[in-house]
C-alpha cells in the first residue's frame, strides 16, 4: 500500500473498526429505542464519513441524517476559531441528534456544535466518535458513544487526514513524525 511507508504502527485494524461499529450501533439501537426516538445522524465532514458509514447501517432505526462541515484545524494544530464550510440543510428543531465524530480530540469543535444545535431548537444532543484523545481535552467535554481511546498521537486513516492525505486507509495509524513535522 502507498502509505504503509509514512504510518508507524497500526493502532486499530479494519476488522476491530468493523466490529467496534456493530456495537456502537446495537448500543445506539437500544438506547432510542428506550427513548422512543429515532436519532437525526449528523456526520462533521470530512473525517467521520467512513466512520459514518460503517455505523450507519448497524443502527436498527428509522434514521434521518445530514452532514456538516466545521473546521478549525490547519495543519495539525486547532487556530481556535470555528469556521462552518457546510451548514445543515435539516432542521433539527425538536429533533434528537446524534453527533458522529471521527475523533474527539480538544473538544472545542464539537462544543461549538452542541450549543449551535440547541440554539436552533435541539431537543438533546449526543456524541458517537470512533476515537477518543482524553489527552487533549481542553474541556469538560465526553462523548456519549466512544469506539477507541487513543493516546497523545497523530492518527491518520479512515477517514483522518494529514493535509488531506491518508483519509482513504483502511485502517488508524499513527504517523511518522517525519512525515507532518517538515510539512507544517
Amino acid at each position: 500500500m502507498w502509505a504503509e511507508k509514512d504510518v508507524e504502527k497500526v493502532l486499530v485494524t479494519e476488522e476491530q473498526i468493523e466490529e467496534k461499529a456493530k456495537e456502537l450501533g446495537k448500543q445506539i439501537t437500544e438506547d432510542y429505542l428506550r427513548m422512543n426516538s429515532a436519532p437525526l445522524l449528523v456526520a462533521l465532514l470530512r473525517g467521520s464519513v467512513p466512520f459514518f458509514s460503517e455505523l450507519a447501517k448497524n443502527i436498527d432505526l428509522d434514521i434521518e441524517y445530514d452532514f456538516m462541515d466545521v473546521s478549525s484545524y490547519v495543519g495539525r494544530h486547532s487556530s481556535g476559531e470555528i469556521r462552518i464550510l457546510k451548514d445543515l440543510d435539516t432542521s433539527v428543531r425538536d429533533k434528537d441528534v446524534l453527533l458522529v465524530e471521527d475523533i474527539v480530540d480538544t473538544g472545542k469543535t464539537i462544543q461549538s456544535v452542541i450549543e449551535l444545535l440547541y440554539h436552533r431548537g435541539a431537543r438533546s444532543v449526543k456524541i458517537v466518535t470512533l476515537l477518543d484523545k482524553p489527552s487533549g481535552r481542553v474541556n469538560h467535554l465526553h462523548a456519549d458513544y466512544i469506539g477507541f481511546e487513543v493516546g497523545n498521537e497523530f492518527v491518520v486513516g479512515f477517514g483522518m487526514d494529514f493535509n488531506q492525505k491518508y483519509r482513504c486507509l483502511p485502517f488508524i495509524g499513527v504517523l511518522k513524525p517525519e512525515c507532518y513535522q517538515t510539512k507544517e
